[in-house]
């Protein structure tokens, strides 16, 4: 599933070549494409046709593109395999297209004359209009008011995070991938920054000092910075950009898929675990599990009487 470096690419095309521009039609050809949209298709297109989009705004993993003086947003959701893509009218349809947006008016040069395609080939992802939320000052769709500011925010509160990490009954990654708590990591952002912190991936956020999560929030940045450089992370063509161009982060990873392969920092073969229906990758060595000390005062071997063996 796209990560805050993907969304934030495709949210950068969108403002671009989309915003400001009149909506002419709008062509819904998989209705689960819209089912988020509980008033069907025909409601959806009915309430965009001339219409305007404002800048395209994101917040975590979540895009959406606010109507001009409506009080509403098109909320995208990308799914696995959704993508949001600007395409000469000329261009054949795709495969999998599922919702298509024409425009009155041109897009800036050299874009020119083109539309809105939703793509989707395994249609999870959708389109979904929504109210905004009365009580955000962001103007978020209602349905995502509850998501938490994103690390790259500059309004992110990192002592309320480091507050709240210690706070969980959980481990570090899960508290990573709570889009409540921090949003737009994911697993593959979550294994790298990780690494980057030599913390394995069970570690007890009760067991962090303000140091160490510190520490963890600077190398989340430095991940999600980098990989949004590169255009994001593209494992096949399910993800591309809004002009069908994949990320090339994926030559800069240390840790997510390198099962098997020396770690970059010590040379110990990483390790793939099964985790939460998803895999963790990790370093043995440089990632130990964390051992309390009541969990090694247990462990240790017996203290030997010195009398002899009967």
């Amino acid at each position: 599933m796209p990560e805050l470096p993907e969304v934030e690419v495709v949210r950068c095309g969108l403002q671009r070549w989309a915003c400001g521009r009149t909506i002419a039609g709008v062509e819904v050809l998989h209705p689960r494409a819209i089912r988020r949209h509980t008033a069907g298709a025909e409601d959806f297109a009915d309430q965009l046709i001339g219409q305007s989009f404002d800048p395209a705004r994101r917040r975590g993993k979540y895009l959406w593109l606010p109507l001009a003086d409506t009080g509403a947003a098109v909320l995208a959701h990308l799914g696995m395999s959704g993508q949001l893509l600007i395409q000469p009218r000329s261009v054949p349809d795709e495969k999998h297209l599922r919702v298509r947006i024409s425009f009155s008016d041109p897009a800036p040069p050299p874009a020119g004359e083109t539309e809105l395609r939703f793509v989707d080939q395994r249609t999870f992802g959708g389109l979904s209009l929504h109210p905004v939320s009365p009580d955000s000052s962001d103007g978020l769709p209602d349905v995502i008011a509850h998501i938490a500011r994103d690390p790259l925010d500059p309004a992110f509160d990192d002592a309320v995070f480091h507050s709240a990490l210690r706070a969980r009954r959980t481990t570090v990654k899960r508290a990573l991938l709570d889009q409540s708590l921090i949003s737009g990591v994911g697993n593959i952002y979550a294994d790298e920054a990780l690494w980057r912190a030599r913390l394995h991936y069970e570690r007890p956020t009760a067991t962090l000092t303000p140091a160490r999560s510190t520490e963890l929030l600077t190398h989340v940045r430095s991940v999600l910075t980098e990989a949004l450089a590169a255009g994001g992370t593209s494992f096949d063509s399910l993800y591309v950009n809004v002009n069908g161009e994949s990320g090339y982060f994926e030559r800069s990873l240390d840790a997510y898929g390198r099962e098997d392969e020396p770690c970059r920092r010590c040379g110990t073969a990483m390790r793939r675990r099964p985790w939460m229906n998803r895999s963790s990758f990790y370093c043995p060595r440089c990632q130990r599990p964390f051992r309390s000390r009541s969990s090694a005062s247990t462990t240790a071997r017996p203290v030997r009487s010195g009398l002899p063996r009967p």
